[in-house]
């Protein structure tokens, strides 16, 4: 008798697929910030004022520079402070950065990371999602490690197909944005997402939201 074809199941490598794609689908494309890491374009003057290290003058320097374009910024103006007071400093306080677009000179920011951390990295560059990073990273360190790396990076996110979740890792963004960037779907370049945005929040806040976006 030959099987009812409304029965059938289907192909093995179909339904992989599907799996596969739904939990790629499902993963964060900015870090998960479980030490509660501090944004040097989102802290207040008084959480940076708690931090160790920083001076009055170096507090009241970010919060007129910023937003950045990469931690190297940040850095730049803390040219003062000794490495040892860096590391310190950045295990509190760090500027996420884009796994696609970054140097070995910002990858050695990251507390902890060294030359050989930073070769693995970039070499599988670019990532298409932060599970990758995940994946690959985790041929070297454990998932302990893997997790407090992620803190401190990010995938861009892609515009036009991102979930709702990938879009709310993007670090200060509520729901009220969450609508506003779905609502202008499809985005064509990342101009119209930088004049769609700019109806709701200033120039400063479009660019520090740009960081973590790509048009797909």
């Amino acid at each position: 008798m030959r099987p009812d074809p409304r029965t059938r199941r289907a192909p093995l490598s179909f339904v992989v697929a599907i799996v596969l794609g739904a939990a790629l689908t499902a993963q964060a494309q900015v870090g998960t910030n479980r030490d509660g890491i501090l944004n040097p374009d989102l802290a207040s003057e008084a959480e940076l004022a708690a931090l160790p290290h920083l001076t009055a003058s170096q507090v009241q320097s970010i919060l007129d520079n910023r937003p950045f374009a990469s931690m190297l910024e940040v850095d730049a103006l803390l040219s003062s402070l000794r490495e040892t007071q860096k590391a310190a400093l950045y295990a509190r306080l760090f500027l996420p950065l884009n796994l696609n677009d970054t140097t070995e000179a910002e990858i050695l920011l990251v507390p902890g990371v060294g030359g050989r951390m930073a070769h693995e990295f970039d070499e599988y560059a670019p990532y298409a999602h932060l599970a990758e990073f995940r994946r690959e990273i985790g041929k070297y360190v454990d998932d302990d490690e893997v997790a407090r790396l992620e803190q401190f990076v990010f995938v861009p996110i892609a515009l036009n197909t991102a979930t709702d979740e990938d879009i709310l890792t993007i670090p200060g963004l509520g729901n009220r944005m969450l609508h506003e960037f779905k609502e202008y779907r499809p985005y064509r370049a990342i101009a119209q997402f930088d004049r769609e945005m700019g109806k709701y929040v200033d120039d400063d806040e479009v660019t520090r939201l740009r960081r973590y976006v790509v048009v797909d």
